[in-house]
């Protein structure tokens, strides 16, 4: 099926459709690397993403009533995003995340008590029940508190949507029920590699391979799809109905930066493959092509809408 609502913002003559609404829940933050800060949070750089490429992305989040809270607004307004259902809240700071840069990757320092983590239930409930979206995506991070994981809730309850689970488990702020939760929820799952091993070692998966793993856990919850992440080897994918595919080996890919980001990235093109009808292998192709892009950037997103361009441009019909 074609794609019907990728656009490129610069070809204003080209004919305009209602795009679908995807809902997207949890933390917007800041991630703060050593020589700056970049806006950041799994679900904002998703949505910052899904709005680019020209779907209606509600995110439902909550920031501080602080000059970065202040400035996350303004960057989702300029960037077209829908902050509608981002709450402010008076007490508590904006999310802060310091990055620390490894030799080979990264690790993230999460601060606590942020204001994500009291995403209040019923204001959240009431941002959601008048909108009909094609997709609703989440993770774990959102859920480490009790408030948001409440708020979680009363959306899911709400929206009867396909779900986009990504983990995104981070140590130490998951838990074995937030991990049973979403996947109990999960139509389509991702995951990448070492999370499949702590899923292993978690429900005690049998099986030779990692594909026979992934199948029974997507036996046991119910789970139509998943899409299992390898970094710079690539992206696998398995449905329910037994359809397997994998990214081919890549070449010439442009210098790593950083990889912060980069699974969001992956994440965004599966949900606009996903609710655009692409085909399978194609989705995880071009989901893969733009992650590895991703990794030639300072941070998850880039400063500019041109770094867009050429996918629209390949992606368009």
């Amino acid at each position: 099926m074609p794609l019907q609502y990728f656009h490129d913002p610069a070809q204003s003559d080209h004919p305009k459709a209602h795009p679908p609404q995807v809902l997207l829940f949890g933390e917007i933050l800041a991630d703060m690397f050593p020589d700056r800060s970049v806006l950041g949070g799994a679900p904002f750089n998703v949505a910052r993403h899904l709005a680019a490429f020209g779907l209606d992305a509600l995110l439902v989040s909550r920031v501080g009533e602080d000059e970065l809270g202040g400035e996350i607004l303004a960057a989702m307004a300029a960037a077209g995003m829908d902050g509608r259902a981002v709450q402010i809240d008076r007490d508590r700071p904006t999310g802060r995340v310091r990055v620390h840069m490894e030799t080979g990757g990264h690790h993230f320092e999460i601060l606590n008590d942020q204001a994500f983590d009291f995403i209040d239930p019923e204001a959240a409930r009431s941002a959601v029940s008048v909108i009909d979206p094609a997709m609703v995506y989440f993770g774990t991070l959102s859920q480490r508190g009790d408030i948001s994981r409440r708020a979680l809730e009363a959306v899911l309850e709400t929206v009867p949507a396909p779900r986009f689970v990504d983990l995104n488990l981070r140590d130490p702020w998951y838990t074995d029920a937030a991990i049973r939760f979403s996947l109990t929820q999960a139509d389509i799952l991702k995951i990448n590699a070492e999370e499949l091993m702590a899923l292993g070692r978690l429900f005690g998966l049998d099986g030779e391979d990692q594909e026979d793993r992934v199948r029974g856990l997507m036996r046991h919850f119910g789970i139509g799809r998943a899409i299992v992440t390898c970094a710079e080897e690539g992206a696998w994918q398995v449905t329910e109905g037994g359809q397997w595919s994998a990214t081919p080996l890549a070449f010439g890919q442009p210098d790593v930066v950083d990889t912060v980001g980069a699974g969001d990235g992956f994440a965004a093109v599966c949900i606009l493959g996903a609710v655009s009808g692409w085909p399978l292998p194609e989705t995880l192709n071009r989901a893969d092509a733009f992650a590895r892009t991703i990794c030639g950037l300072r941070g998850a997103v880039p400063d500019s809408a041109d770094f867009y361009r050429p996918f629209l441009r390949e992606w368009h019909p």
